[in-house]
Order: C-alpha cells, then sequence, then structure tokens
C-alpha cells in the first residue's frame, strides 16, 4: 500500500534512536522529509549518519534539542520550517522510563516528568500548528498504555501519559476545524534502547532480559513490539491513508492491557 508520503516533511522529537529512529527509517524510505532531536549530540550525529544512508542529506536534518528547554524548542521549529518550508506531521515522542511507588516521588521528578511527556508536546503542537494546518498534517503522541492501565509503581509515567492521552482528544476536537488530526499510540513492551542500557547496567544480554520481561507480564501474543512494527503503525498515522481517524489512541502492546 502506497501511504502517499513521498515529499511530505515529518518531525520527530526523541526521534535518534529506538522506536523513534525506526519510524524516521521507514519515513525516509517511504520518500518523506525528516527532522529529527535529541538533547545528546553523539545520538544525533548517529541518526543523521543512518537516515543519510537511506536517503539524501537534503531530505534530513537532525538538530541537538532539549524539549523541555522553551527557547530550544521554538529554535527548533523555526529552523526546521526554515529548512523545509513545510510540516506535514508531527510526532511527539520525547521520553525516558520514571515508574515507581508513589511515596518514592519528590516532587522533582514529577516536575520533570510533566515537563518532558506532557509540557513538550503541548509546546510542539502549539509551535509547529500554523505548518500543520496549511497542509492539514497529522499529529502522534507516543504514549504508554499505563495511561489507560496504570499498574502499581508506575508514577509519574503513568500520571504524565494519562494527562497526554487527554490532550490528545482535546487537541484533536481544537485542531481537527483546520484540518489536523491528532493520535495517540500507547506503547506496552518494545524494542528499544532503553532494554539494552537495562541489560547493560545488570550485566545480562538483552535477550534473556527481554524474554523474562516478556514471561513476567504475560503478554497475550508472547513476545515484544518489534521496531519496525511501531515504524509501520506510525508511518500509517502519519500519512493521508488514515485521513479519517483522529482523537484515537491505540494500544501497541500485544494485547498486554485490559483497556481498549
Amino acid at each position: 500500500m502506497d501511504l502517499e508520503l513521498s515529499g511530505k516533511v515529518i518531525v520527530i522529537t526523541g526521534g535518534t534512536e529506538g522506536l523513534g529512529l525506526a519510524l524516521a527509517e521507514l519515513l525516509v524510505q517511504q520518500g518523506a522529509f525528516v527532522a529529527v532531536c535529541s538533547r545528546r549530540p553523539e545520538a544525533v550525529e548517529r541518526a543523521v549518519a543512518r537516515l543519510v544512508s537511506l536517503s539524501t542529506p537534503q531530505a534530513v536534518l537532525g538538530l541537538v534539542v532539549d524539549v523541555t528547554e522553551v527557547e530550544a524548542l521554538e529554535a527548533f521549529a523555526a529552523e526546521v520550517v526554515e529548512r523545509f518550508g513545510r510540516v506535514d506531521g508531527l510526532v511527539n515522542n520525547a521520553g525516558r522510563s520514571a515508574a515507581m511507588l508513589v511515596d518514592s516521588a519528590t516532587d522533582a521528578m514529577w516536575s520533570d516528568d510533566l515537563d518532558l511527556k506532557l509540557f513538550a508536546a503541548v509546546r510542539t503542537t502549539r509551535l509547529f500548528g500554523q505548518a500543520l494546518s496549511a497542509t492539514g498534517g497529522s499529529i502522534v503522541n507516543v504514549l504508554a498504555i499505563a495511561g489507560k492501565h496504570p499498574g502499581q509503581a508506575s508514577v509519574p509515567t503513568s500520571v504524565s501519559r494519562a494527562a497526554g492521552l487527554a490532550f490528545t482528544k482535546a487537541a484533536s476536537k481544537d485542531l481537527g476545524p483546520q484540518g489536523i488530526r491528532v493520535n495517540a499510540i500507547l506503547v506496552g513492551l518494545a524494542e528499544s534502547e532503553q532494554w539494552v542500557r537495562r541489560a547493560s547496567s545488570l550485566g545480562q544480554d538483552v535477550a534473556s532480559l527481554t524474554a523474562a520481561l516478556v514471561k513476567a507480564s504475560n503478554i497475550p501474543l508472547g513476545r515484544m513490539g518489534t521496531a519496525r512494527e511501531f515504524a509501520d503503525l506510525g508511518a500509517f498515522l502519519l500519512s493521508p491513508r488514515s485521513s479519517y481517524l483522529s482523537g484515537v489512541g491505540i494500544n501497541f502492546d500485544g494485547g498486554l492491557s485490559s483497556a481498549v
């Protein structure tokens, strides 16, 4: 199926590794232009090299940006529009693992998590809103199934992701009249760099760690989701082929969550 993404310009925060990078790779292979950012210079450098190898230097923009810093995010948005002249899609993917018991989470932890996972998405939506309106673009917020179905020791992530889901629905209603669609992907257990780092810190190989996680989680499909499967879903939601989908939160979890 032709996703009709050739020539489209897609912005992905946190798009330099893991799920975000897998999506960026698929998009450039579909002929799209991509702008990715990360707070880590080495991650940006590696991602740009990878994406250019799949496309051309003209199709890729990678910048070092901390999405929690307002001025840096404003500069990023301005450079994207100046470089490409349009924006057709925005993927709010910046985030990190933060899950603990309620009585362990400090005020600073709550503030940092909300700033990274909620307020950054609010800001990018506002900053790219005019450009997206001009193209009838699509926004995809990458969340977690804990936002629908919080578990034990899941704060502050479960709360910030629930807020992100509410923001997705509210924004879909506010921006729909401008032709902008807003949807969310709620990730369960999926391949990502966090599991590689976790395995390294524990002195384990990543395959053993992920197998144990899958078994403990009792995922109905019996495995983690792959980065390519996530990319397929993300690309579809960004594409004109999903043109009547808006305000939807799709579980990407192999049937793990009990919430629809």
